[in-house]
């Protein structure tokens, strides 16, 4: 006699997300760091509000098949990343294939806590006003990352990520998401008013959102599928693994939705908290992380009441890396409670301590071990950065959309797809999905330039 809860094959799965827990847990996901620095700058480069208006069309064609393909096989495997392909019908090669999507946001998890913990150091420095007694913002940024004090705020970043994996889905990272998306978007409306009323604002809004179709070309529709593909988190298993977690009464298409209208608003509004308050201090939005840790500090202290407004900003940063940091860690946690049959707390314990040590090589690349410095032209940190976004990301989507387009049959079930619908998706993952990840990979590894 079978149990009733036979389907879900791996220990743990029956902490389940509540409806609303889940759609927040998977936006807190994709509200990461890149949208802060990355989504403002190339969508002024690329056009403004032309490319914005691409990059919702990506979302939609692209982004959010893919989004509701790796929900519908997380749900109807209820395993980890590399184990729902094969559980949800996939052949035995898809195992293999799929480990490849916990292993890269492990790498991606050993470099994205150094950046939380920076996130979380220039909160207490900028409510503390400390940032703000010596004006030479590189030289401070330099000085700290040259540093060991970047370990510490490593260890702490960690931490907090890891207890609160530890501690369940419904219990940890549903609870943990229920209050920070929440505040998250406090404090975008707040910081956004405050950046449109500063002086010459104007200019920075105009440059945002007024749409220039001459600058529109080929690349620009590549970087827009690419931020969106990136996004969404897609390719990176946590979606696979979040879906492993939902309920079968869960509708997936309205989550889909949710999970994109809540990832295209954080981005529309960090492009008005970015680009009002680069033009009204003369920042040029282009510096990437430097922005925020050299550029932006110096305009909050030449505003009134900046050190409040720049501590709001970094604890912001901080939720966006947080939020995203435990989906991560919960994709290769997941994995091994899957694989060897391990309890939670000694799972994360695990793969935070290794998380840490070999990260390690990244958060000494800034200057303080030379060799780590310069390797080929970049550090160590920025290689480990380029790899797994530029290669093994696109190619954890590939698998995904292959699969989708020709095995995902038992996951289109699970989705709950119509008929029609399906056959909709089903041409959109396996003729068109395909040929644009792959066209993304080969712009973002510098095989496919434009002049």
């Amino acid at each position: 006699m079978k149990s009733q809860n036979s389907n879900t094959a791996s220990p743990g799965k029956q902490d389940r997300f509540s409806s609303a827990g889940f759609i927040l847990a998977a936006i807190g996901s994709s509200v990461g760091l890149g949208n802060m620095w990355k989504f403002p700058y190339i969508t002024g480069e690329n056009g403004g509000a032309a490319f914005f208006l691409l990059f919702i069309i990506c979302l939609i064609v692209i982004g959010l098949p893919l989004l509701l393909a790796e929900l519908a096989i997380g749900r109807a495997g209820r395993g980890s990343a590399a184990t729902s392909f094969v559980k949800a019908g996939g052949p035995k090669v898809f195992g293999h294939l799929g480990l490849l999507q916990v292993i890269a946001p492990f790498l991606i998890l050993t470099f994205y806590v150094i950046v939380a913990g920076w996130t979380l150091h220039y909160a207490v420095l900028s409510f503390s006003g400390n940032l703000y007694n010596n004006t030479d913002f590189n030289g401070q940024f330099t000085t700290f990352t040259d540093g060991y004090m970047p370990v510490i705020w490593q260890v702490v970043a960690i931490a907090i990520t890891g207890w609160v994996v530890a501690k369940g889905i419904s219990g940890g990272i549903e609870k943990f998401n229920k209050v920070l998306i929440p505040s998250l978007i406090v404090l975008l409306i707040v910081l956004m008013i405050r950046a449109v009323t500063l002086p010459g604002a104007g200019e920075g809004v105009s440059f945002f959102l007024n749409p220039d179709f001459s600058k529109l070309s080929p690349e620009a529709a590549l970087v827009a599928l690419g931020h969106a593909f990136f996004s969404l988190s897609l390719g990176m298993g946590i979606l696979l693994t979040y879906g492993a977690y939902v309920d079968k009464r869960q509708s997936l298409g309205q989550a889909t939705i949710a999970i994109g209208a809540g990832d295209l608003i954080y981005a529309f509004i960090a492009g008005l908290i970015i680009f009002p308050t680069t033009a009204s201090f003369g920042i040029q939005p282009d510096a990437g992380p430097s922005l925020v840790f050299i550029a932006l500090p110096a305009a909050f202290s030449a505003m009134p009441l900046g050190a409040l407004f720049g501590g709001l900003f970094f604890v912001l940063l901080a939720i966006a890396a947080l939020t995203s940091a435990v989906s991560i860690l919960e994709v290769p946690t997941s994995y091994i409670m899957d694989r060897w049959h391990w309890g939670r707390t000694k799972s994360v314990m695990f793969i935070s301590v290794l998380t840490l040590l070999v990260g390690l090589p990244s958060v000494l690349s800034f200057g303080i071990v030379p060799g780590l410095e310069d390797i080929g032209g970049k550090s160590f940190f920025d290689w480990l950065d380029f790899i797994t976004s530029n290669i093994l990301l696109p190619i954890g989507g590939l698998i995904t959309t292959i699969f989708a387009g020709y095995f995902w049959k038992k996951a289109a079930d699970s989705a709950g797809l119509k008929a029609g619908w399906f056959r909709i998706w089903l041409f959109m993952l396996r003729y068109v999905a395909p040929v644009l990840v792959v066209l993304v990979l080969l712009h973002t590894t510098g095989v496919i330039k434009f002049e």
